[in-house]
This record gives C-alpha cells, sequence and structure tokens, in this order.
C-alpha cells in the first residue's frame, strides 16, 4: 500500500509535514494487519496487558457498559484512530471496544510504541496531537450529553463526523458513509433508539440531513451549523503544516 493511502499517514500529515523515515515508521508499525468481523469485542473493560490498535479500515466503537447492562458509546473510531492508546500505560483497560464494522486493524506493544517516541520525536508529537484531539471530541460529546437538545446534540454529532472522515479522505463537505443504526446512535447521543427515530425525521423534514442506505447526506450545512451551535476549533482541522519544521 503507498504511504499515501494510508489513513494514519493521511491524518498526521495534516499536522506536521511527514519525512520519508517518519512515514516508513507508520507504515511499519501497521505491517501486520489482522481483520475483525462486525460486532466483535476487541478490548474489554479490566482487561490487563493490552495493546494499543490502529484502525486501517472499518468503523469500531469505546464504550462502558454499566451493572445494569446500558451501555454508553464514549465515540466512534475511524480509520487513522488509534484505540486505546491513552490507557494503554495503566494497569488494566479503563474502557472497552469493539468493531462495529468489519475492521483491519494493527496492534502496538507498550515497548515498541516507547520506541516511536524516542526515535521520532516530531512523530511522537503528532501522535500526541492525534490523542489530544480525540479528548477534544470526548469533552464536546460531554458538553452535548449535559447541555444540547436531542436535536442539537444529533445535528452536532453529525457535523463532526463528516469533518473527521473529511480529514482521511473519506467524506466530501456535504456527503459520507455511516454505517451507524439507531441503537448504536442512541448510546453514543444519551438517547432512546424511538427518540434517535424522532430527531432524524425532524432533521430530515426540516430539509437538514437525509441518512438512507448508510449514507449522509447534509442538504443544508449552513443551516445544521447553526441548529447546532458548531464551532469546529476543538478539532483542529488542517490548516499549512507549520507547527513543528522539519
Amino acid at each position: 500500500m503507498p504511504h499515501s493511502d494510508n489513513a494514519l499517514v493521511r491524518k498526521l500529515s495534516n499536522f506536521i509535514k511527514l519525512s520519508p523515515a517518519e512515514q516508513t515508521c507508520l507504515f511499519e508499525i501497521q505491517s501486520k494487519p489482522e481483520k475483525i468481523a462486525a460486532k466483535t469485542d476487541i478490548v474489554h473493560e479490566g482487561q490487563t496487558d493490552h495493546r494499543a490498535y490502529i484502525l486501517q479500515s472499518g468503523w469500531a466503537c469505546c464504550y462502558k457498559l454499566l451493572p445494569d447492562g446500558g451501555r454508553q458509546v464514549i465515540t466512534f473510531s475511524l480509520p487513522g484512530d488509534f484505540m486505546g492508546l491513552r490507557s494503554v500505560l495503566l494497569r488494566t483497560s479503563d474502557h472497552s471496544f469493539a468493531s462495529v464494522s468489519d475492521v483491519t486493524l494493527s496492534s502496538i506493544a507498550v515497548p515498541r510504541m516507547i520506541r516511536v517516541f524516542s526515535d521520532f520525536p516530531r512523530l511522537g508529537a503528532a501522535l500526541l496531537w492525534a490523542v489530544s484531539r480525540d479528548e477534544a471530541v470526548m469533552v464536546e460529546h460531554l458538553v452535548g450529553i449535559g447541555r444540547r437538545s436531542a436535536i442539537e446534540r444529533a445535528a452536532h454529532f453529525f457535523l463532526e463526523l463528516g469533518q473527521r472522515l473529511e480529514l482521511v479522505g473519506m467524506a466530501s463537505d456535504t456527503k459520507f458513509e455511516c454505517p451507524l443504526n439507531q441503537y448504536l446512535l442512541a448510546d453514543a447521543l444519551g438517547l432512546t433508539a424511538i427518540h434517535v427515530n424522532r430527531v432524524l425525521r425532524q432533521l430530515r423534514e426540516q430539509g437538514l440531513i437525509t441518512l438512507k442506505a448508510h449514507h449522509v447526506v447534509i442538504d443544508d450545512v449552513k443551516g445544521l451549523k447553526k441548529l447546532a451551535g458548531f464551532d469546529n476549533a476543538y478539532l483542529d482541522q488542517p490548516r499549512p503544516w507549520a507547527k513543528i519544521e522539519e
């Protein structure tokens, strides 16, 4: 696979202009991919000796289960995302993650991850940027669940998904594939599946979003942003390579 076709390379290239050696390093740590079927647990909460994972293709979700069986989806992982990196140095994993669709991923042991940071400090900084960005997404989700109305929450969520996918070349300004069903959306947005269905109908009737056959079409970007009060500053989207010079 050419380096330019790799989602993680595309993602991190928005933070620094990767050198050939840095691109090769990223390619090497993903050189033994594993295919996982949809709806398969990859790591469970409380697991020890866990690794970090890089999602190369497909969608996954990070979640926590409550004692009564309820599930809160913390975030959805997209191609180019790390899973478990922020908790890889903890004794046990503080959350679970599972595949949503069929996925391809690579695992990285802690010693290998530490060597990457040591041998390629600029690359380490870029990875820290990616993790910081993921944390910002989770903070925004917390704000959404706590303070936004159901329809504002859903509108914000789809705008965010579109921009995250656009970063790795998997979305246009107004259209992207989305394998999420109403139950996953409900667990992510803190709503019931029935309420999600009602909100999606409202968004469609207002001419803002159309969901059909696992595709999302944003029919009115400006209107949807106004409804959601969407400001993408927290996503730190593409800009000229300038933060860390070679």
